[in-house]
């Protein structure tokens, strides 16, 4: 049985968007530690989506709240990660937040 995921089920903390189970196992979530002391910059330096769950856009769903973030936050980014790398090529609209 597949869920369908909203990203209203996302949880946000500071340096990390991710998506639990109802047994608070983790499905998915995409981390950015700053990359300074400033905290005006932050490294998207890992994605992960649970097998289970592949192949249902989590992994840009998880992009797109982190854009948000990031816009809200007024934060540049550094994307080291190899999955937010192809998505800024991707969508090169939002290459102004790379730092």
């Amino acid at each position: 049985r597949q869920e369908r995921i909203d990203t209203m089920d996302f949880k946000h903390n500071e340096n990390q968007i991710a998506l639990y189970s109802e047994n608070n196992d983790l499905l998915a979530e995409i981390t950015f530690p700053y990359t300074d002391t400033k905290k005006d910059t932050i490294n998207i330096n890992h994605t992960f989506v649970d097998p289970s769950l592949r192949g249902q856009g989590i992994a840009g769903k998880l992009m797109a709240a982190l854009i948000d973030e990031i816009t809200k936050r007024d934060l540049k980014v550094v994307p080291t990660c190899s999955y937010a790398q192809g998505w800024f090529r991707k969508h090169q609209e939002y290459g102004h937040l790379i730092k």
